[in-house]
This record gives C-alpha cells, structure tokens and sequence, in this order.
C-alpha cells in the first residue's frame, strides 16, 4: 500500500505546525522551503486542513497557519483517512470499476482487506503528539529555532 504524497505532505505540514514555539505561525513559504514542496500544492493541503479543522489559518501580513486543537487531539489515522480519496488496493475493492473474472471465489480480496485493516487500526492508535517525542531533533532537522 502506498499513501498519496497529499498525505504525506499534510502529515509534514502538521509536523511542522506543531513544532513551531508556542504562539509562533507557521506559514506556506517557509514549510515550502523545509520540504521542498511547491508553496501552490501546500496552498491546497492548508486549506483542505482548515477545512477539517485541524488547523486554522490567519489572514494578513504577519498571518500563517497554527494548529486548531492541542496535537494530543489530532489522530493520525483521522488524517490519512481525510487526505486519502480511496483505499482501493485492487481493482476488485471497487464494485464500480471491478471487472476481474475470478472475483467471486478470490480470497486475495479477503487478505488484502485483512492487511489493510490492521494498518489503519495502527495509525488509529497515535496522535501528533505522539509523533513528537523527538521534538527536538525534528526542530533541528527543519530548521526551527527553539525558543
């Protein structure tokens, strides 16, 4: 299995967020900067977080982005299941699009679900926070200053 970028992205952005010190805005350039990921696709992800409430956004000049709840409430299985459009792994997961001949007696289908079951229960059992525990070394590798 594997995630859209737009997840990954979205996770940074939030990784990001989080790390900032309190009270500190993020915004889309520096974040642009850190990752290497156009300021235009980040424009989408920030807003599609606003969006989901996980942050919010401030208008103006000495605007940015913080994060609109506490990192202990923002759960990382939430997030992935927002960014992510399908979890279709094969054709077979879509009955629209399925045209698969042996669908009726494969048992692929049954593990593949199986599989991705227990990875959503994973990322279910963290939050942001949980993703900061090395906060700091996070701080030195984006190039945040620790105020």
């Amino acid at each position: 299995m594997r995630l859209k970028k737009y997840t990954d992205y979205a996770l940074r952005v939030l990784l990001y967020t989080a790390s900032k010190p309190a009270g500190e805005l993020s915004n889309k350039k520096e974040i642009s900067a850190v990752f290497h990921i156009s300021e235009n696709h980040l424009g989408k992800i920030i807003h599609e977080l606003n969006k989901l409430q996980l942050i919010e956004t401030i208008r103006g000049r000495s605007g940015g982005i913080k994060l609109a709840k506490p990192p202990a409430d923002i759960n990382i299985g939430y997030v992935v299941r927002a960014m992510e459009d399908d979890f279709h792994l094969l054709e077979c997961f879509n009955c629209s699009t399925n045209y698969c001949v042996i669908t009726p007696a494969c048992k692929l289908k049954n593990v593949l679900h199986e599989a991705l079951q227990a990875f959503l229960k994973v990322v279910d059992a963290y939050t942001l926070e949980d993703l900061l525990t090395n906060q700091d070394e996070l701080k030195v590798l984006m190039g945040i200053s620790s105020d």
